[in-house]
């Protein structure tokens, strides 16, 4: 059976993770400005932005078995009009209490987005091109990182941060309706013999337990974590107080990180599928992102020249690295049926968001251990040992992997 085409079957689908990137960058953007509306700490923002990834974390197995069970369609129609009432949460707040309940339910609204893409390219398409499928849906959701950069400072002045809040809630709208509409219920192989919900669960125990799983997963996990890290937060402060560039200047920047994030997201997934067709490992290209994103982390420790031109493509290369993990979940995915891809995927994004509710509260607190600046940010040194402890973790993955490697 030939396929639906990438419009019908995988766009819907993007356009959520497109909501969903834009609401992941969008403090970054405008953290600074929460931070003294609400009188925020640096430990008290890196909360507020980690209970978002909280919330996707502890979604993640019911939501890959949900789909495994039922369908993308179904489960992302749904979770799409979730995320919709998140984000009008947060556009009510009155209070870091609320904004923070806001983000945690848009966390369980836009939870599976590339999960349901990874489910529906494995079910449609071959496996030597998942990973390039996937690439371009996550390509089109890093759309949504952009637009949460330098369009979005544009808009806050016009609308009040309180207003792209409520702009991003009739896109998951509107974007709930669009995946009911367009994506099937199914893919093209008979749909497996039904069992019972308990074994269904128990999958997850085969899965988790899986050497290749074991071996490859802490580091794909952490390389989408370290992105999601900065882009969801630190890369804006960072900007202001070490490179110390000012609203503009760091919406720039962080539009150049979207931009990084779009170009790899299309690249990686592409050059990965490449690869594989001609004999490669499907984790080489997740392994190459890995080195050089640990390269470049040595650089910041090292303080790098912050003159704009470097930043930008020391950022714009930080983000393509971790663009790259799609292509390792793909490469996991692999070794189970497409029947499990749902759960497989999940499996590593509850890693993953762990990790970054990790890494987002503890760079705050390390960044708390230095007085603050006159200017109200945070110490430069405070940052350089944040990505000393980042760059220790991802070696200590690789020596993991690299133990594991017959897996």
């Amino acid at each position: 059976m030939t396929p639906p085409s990438f419009a019908r079957l995988t766009l819907p689908l993007a356009g959520l993770n497109f909501v969903n990137q834009a609401s992941r960058t969008l403090i970054a953007t405008i953290g600074p400005l929460l931070a003294v509306e609400f009188a925020l700490s640096a430990s008290e923002l890196g909360l507020l932005a980690a209970m978002f990834f909280a919330a996707y974390a502890a979604a993640q197995l019911p939501v890959g078995l949900a789909i495994d069970l039922w369908g993308a369609r179904r489960v992302q129609a749904v979770l799409a009009l979730v995320a919709a009432s998140g984000f009008a949460i947060c556009a009510a707040a009155e209070g870091a209490l609320m904004l923070a309940t806001g983000r945690v339910v848009t966390g369980l609204g836009i939870s599976a987005g590339l999960i349901a893409m990874l489910k529906v390219n494995s079910q449609w398409y071959p496996k030597e091109r998942v990973a390039g499928m996937t690439g371009w849906g996550v390509f089109v959701g890093a759309l949504g990182s952009l637009s949460a950069t330098l369009p979005a400072a544009m808009l806050v002045p016009l609308l009040g941060w309180r207003g792209v809040f409520l702009l991003l809630a009739a896109m998951a709208c509107a974007v709930s309706a669009w995946i009911w509409l367009s994506v099937p219920d199914r893919g093209p192989a008979p749909a497996p013999a039904r069992r019972s919900l308990v074994q269904e669960t128990r999958e997850f125990g085969r899965i988790f337990a899986h050497p290749a799983f074991l071996a490859l997963a802490p580091a794909v996990a952490l390389l989408s974590a370290m992105n999601f890290t900065y882009q969801g937060l630190w890369a804006g402060p960072w900007l202001r107080d070490v490179a110390g560039l000012d609203d503009a200047g760091r919406a720039a920047l962080l539009l150049v990180y979207a931009l990084g994030l779009m170009v790899g997201s299309a690249g990686t997934g592409q050059a990965a599928s490449a690869l594989q067709r001609r004999g490669w490992n499907p984790m080489a290209v997740p392994v190459a992102a890995i080195l050089l994103m640990m390269a470049i982390q040595a650089l910041f420790v090292l303080d790098p020249s912050h003159h704009p031109a470097v930043l930008a493509a020391l950022w714009f290369l930080f983000a393509l690295c971790g663009a790259a993990g799609p292509a390792g979940y793909a490469a996991i995915g692999q070794r189970f049926g497409a029947e499990l891809a749902g759960r497989v995927a999940t499996a590593i994004n509850v890693a993953m968001l762990v990790i970054v509710f990790a890494l987002q509260n503890a760079i705050g607190w390390i960044l708390d251990l230095w007085p603050r600046t006159e200017a109200g940010g945070w110490a430069s040194a405070g940052y350089g040992w944040a990505f000393a402890v980042t760059l220790f973790l991802q070696a200590s993955s690789v020596a993991w992997m690299l133990r594991g490697r017959n897996a």
